[in-house]
């Protein structure tokens, strides 16, 4: 799980969503509390018509002319829209680490199920290479009791088929643990060319029992509602469409703004040969001049748009809240039926384990008896199925009890790495 969340597309891309939340976050509070600023310069020749700076008449010589300036601005009220961005971008950044934070827990709860399927198939494999070396020992010994006249040619007949049969499901079971590990490889990115170790060495407690932690399941919901990142996510959707729509609705009220600058010039006219211009350094201290502006605006008409931008804000939030209702309500739902099924897998257990010793002792039982020749083939063949049944069913009840306990730990505040 480890390697699958440091190679992961999934959280890579999420992380860097986060990382533009972050940016949305600071550009929302340098737009609240800072002024923008701005400086320029410019020059130009005019060679027709123009307004002497000096005397502020017309004259007809051409000129050159150089301006600098510097000037700012910030809104002081614009019905909180500043505000409501803010804190909506500051939602925005938690919601972007719960969403990495769920991506990260989806991505360790389907790595451990592919694992459990590599590990389930890889053991079938192991019973099923067991079963066809029992197979072709009792097959062999069917032989020399035929040449004894112990077996009759469809009793070894019969030894064949079984024989072929379960090479068959041995080797549709090596395809399905190759198939499993294959998906294994592509979610923890692996290189799909390159071994990849199983260890399936799956230690069965001598009391399963003892891996159940007993808690109330209202206190479970009551817990998962409060920190489960996919509340969170759903709580802050919620959050931030009643504060766009706040925005929209003071979308009525004047806009306050403050601009201030700074600029100066220089000019010149170059073709006039008895005119001296003066210094640059005099005409840029002269001619500088500075302007200080307060602006009011209001709305008064703009084609019901404002109005129409308020209906779909409301309806954004009632959508929102609902969606945030059905979430509690999933999330309820999912604990319940977690805790359900991981009671109910464990009963299966339980039943699983007890079949499979009854079915293992019955299987040696019956390969003593075929030995002696106190059993036909097709009672054998079906022992040793039941058995390989049992064993296979016992497997798979404890992998889905693991799987299914690992999620009701999850719901409880353990993540899956910590467990």
């Amino acid at each position: 799980m480890n390697y699958a969340l440091e190679n992961s597309s999934r959280v890579k891309i999420q992380q860097m969503e986060v990382d533009d939340a972050r940016v949305a976050r600071r550009d929302a509070i340098l737009n609240m509390f800072t002024p923008q600023v701005s400086a320029g310069t410019y020059a130009y020749s005019n060679f027709g018509r123009s307004v002497d700076p000096e005397t502020n008449t017309y004259v007809s010589t051409a000129s050159f002319n150089n301006v600098y300036s510097v000037g700012g601005g910030i809104t002081i009220f614009n019905g909180f829209a500043s505000v409501n961005n803010a804190k909506i971008s500051k939602t925005a950044l938690k919601m972007g680490i719960d969403r990495e934070t769920l991506i990260k827990d989806e991505v360790c709860l389907a790595t451990m199920e592919a694992y459990y399927n590599v590990v389930y198939f890889g053991q079938l494999a192991e019973l099923l290479e067991n079963q066809v070396a029992t197979a072709q020992g009792s097959l062999k010994l069917a032989k020399k009791q035929e040449e004894l006249g112990q077996k009759s040619y469809s009793d070894v007949i019969e030894m064949e088929a079984e024989l072929y049969e379960r090479e068959y499901r041995l080797v549709m079971a090596k395809n399905q643990y190759e198939d499993a590990l294959l998906k294994l490889k592509d979610l923890m990115f692996w290189p799909l060319d390159e071994e990849l170790v199983i260890d399936d060495s799956m230690v069965i407690p001598e009391n399963v029992r003892t891996l159940i932690v007993e808690e109330e399941t209202e206190a479970l919901v009551d817990y998962a509602i409060h920190s489960l990142p996919s509340i969170a996510i759903a709580r802050g959707a919620m959050e931030n469409a009643k504060r766009d729509y706040s925005t929209a609705k003071w979308s009525f009220s004047p806009k306050l703004s403050l601009q201030g600058g700074w600029a100066t010039s220089y000019y010149t006219y170059p073709r006039q040969k008895d005119y001296i211009p003066l210094p640059f350094e005099t005409q840029f201290r002269n001619n500088a001049n500075q302007y200080i502006q307060l602006s009011l605006t209001f709305p008064i008409f703009d084609r019901l748009s404002t109005f129409s931008n308020i209906r779909k804000k409301k309806n954004a939030y009632n959508r929102a809240t609902v969606q945030y209702e059905q979430k509690l309500r999933d999330v309820e739902a999912e604990v319940i039926r977690a805790v359900k099924d991981r009671d109910g897998t464990y009963a299966a257990y339980e039943q699983a384990d007890c079949m499979a010793r009854l079915q293992e002792e019955a299987y040696r039982l019956n390969v003593r008896k075929f030995e002696q020749g106190l059993i036909s083939t097709i009672d054998f063949q079906k022992a040793s199925d039941n058995w390989l049944n049992a064993k296979t069913s016992r497997l798979d009840a404890l992998l889905k009890f693991y799987i299914k306990k690992s999620v009701v730990d999850y719901y409880g505040g353990i993540g899956y790495l910590e467990q």
